[in-house]
């Protein structure tokens, strides 16, 4: 079946379009919460950005989801999906409120980290949910068109997310409040949207299935790490998904660096003591690179309708070292926005097909913890780059020795890829029927 029938297939589904509405409200909400976070915590005038500063910010904010991840995998493998997605957006919508008054006090120091700590610690649950659910509304045959459509919904949601609060601190301060605290507000009620909209689900539709011989909650979370190795051993039979977890890992890894040192280069080498200005010109390279998402998720169906998965994810690997050398190493503004178009692009593509391969190649009853082991391996690797990159980079960004050096480790992530995976490995992504179809 052509991609664009698929799609318009996946979009006649009822529970499809619903979940889909809550990635959408729930990844807005989220883009529009960041903007705050990134005004008051790191745009700040008086904050001095350093490669060290960006490391720390990351390891505070995300290793301790390396702690929660599991937890989070054990529990949707027992509770209903439905009400994890919707109970997730409705405490944010406390946390954020209480975050609020926070800023409103000024509050700054290790408060203010816990605060931000626990408002993200609960997206943990839904973007993992998220995932695991939605073979529960997709046919087998539909899911790679579903991971490009969903993951960059939600993507092209967040951003529009960051244009939206950009816009509504100045309302919000045109209005006599503090523009921080209303984005906050206001982000607190897109929450609360967010799950109503996940109370349209059927609470039993989204899984997890029944097994009989699972152990109940308590018992289970009891034992985590038992859990977590069970998890391990069964994804060490379903090679499409563990190599695939490899390879995104490596990825995330280089992507993290290529990452820290724009925000540098934004701050310190092309705008160097204009916060406004280095924040604007970020947010368009941002935005750029959400088109570059958009341009991955049309592609990359009508690609793998044609080469391996496998084949796809090679070439993606090969685009993002080539961009390194070039117009990486120009550094210039246009450049970089060039760049950060086409890392986009390959970024979600290589994601796109490791979703699928996760989702077909991993039973339902593990695929919560899959997913949240997929999650740790994002946040370790963003922060293990920020760590590398607090050594490696100058305080401007610019350095082509580590552009070099990202380009070298993309095309070694490749070639070990490559011989793990053979030639015959993810010739095609498994097609069959989802449980409930949408």
């Amino acid at each position: 079946m052509r991609a664009d029938h698929q799609l318009i297939d996946l979009l006649r589904g009822q529970w499809f379009r619903r979940l889909f509405a809550v990635r959408m409200s729930s990844q807005f909400a989220d883009g529009v919460f960041q903007i705050a976070l990134a005004s008051y915590v790191i745009f700040a005038p008086e904050q001095q950005l350093s490669p060290a500063a960006i490391a720390g910010a990351l390891a505070t904010v995300l290793l301790p989801f390396s702690v929660l991840g599991p937890f989070a995998g054990v529990l949707l493998d027992r509770w209903s999906r439905r009400q994890v997605l919707a109970i997730s957006n409705f405490v944010r919508v406390g946390l954020l409120l209480v975050l609020a008054v926070g800023f409103g006090y000024d509050l700054r120091g290790p408060w203010l980290f816990g605060l931000i700590l626990a408002c993200l610690s609960v997206n943990r649950f839904l973007l993992a949910g998220l995932s695991a659910a939605l073979p529960h509304v997709v046919r087998r045959e539909d899911l790679i068109v579903a991971n490009a459509l969903t993951p960059t919904g939600g993507t092209l949601a967040f951003i529009s997310g960051l244009a939206s609060g950009t816009a509504l601190r100045f309302v919000w301060e045109m209005v006599g409040v503090d523009g921080d605290v209303g984005v906050l507000i206001t982000a607190s009620a897109l929450y609360a949207l967010a799950g109503g909209l996940a109370m349209r689900i059927p609470r039993d539709l989204l899984g997890p299935d029944f097994d009989p011989g699972r152990p109940a909650v308590r018992e289970a979370v009891g034992h985590v790490a038992r859990g977590m190795v069970d998890g391990m051993r069964h994804l060490s039979h379903r090679g499409p998904a563990a190599h695939g977890l490899m390879v995104i890992g490596a990825h995330r890894f280089f992507y993290g660096i290529s990452t820290v040192a724009l925000i540098l280069l934004y701050r310190n080498y092309l705008y160097p003591g204009d916060v406004d200005a280095a924040f604007n010109g970020l947010s368009i390279a941002v935005l750029v690179g959400g088109l570059g998402y958009v341009l991955a998720a049309v592609v990359t169906p009508l690609v793998t309708a044609r080469v391996s998965a496998r084949s796809w994810i090679l070439m993606l690997l090969g685009l993002a070292a080539a961009i390194q050398l070039f117009p990486g190493a120009v550094y210039t503004e246009p450049a970089l926005v060039v760049g950060s178009f086409f890392l986009g692009f390959a970024s979600q593509g290589i994601k796109i097909c490791v979703d699928t391969l996760v989702q077909v190649s991993v039973d339902d009853a593990f695929r919560g913890r899959v997913f949240s082991m997929y999650d740790v391996i994002f946040n370790v690797a963003f922060v293990a780059a920020a760590s590398v990159a607090a050594v490696a980079l100058p305080e401007d960004g610019k350095s082509y020795v580590v552009l070099a050096v990202v380009a070298m480790g993309y095309v070694l992530s490749a070639t070990v890829y490559a011989v793990l995976t053979g030639r015959r490995s993810g010739r095609s992504i498994p097609v069959g029927h989802a449980k409930h179809p949408g």
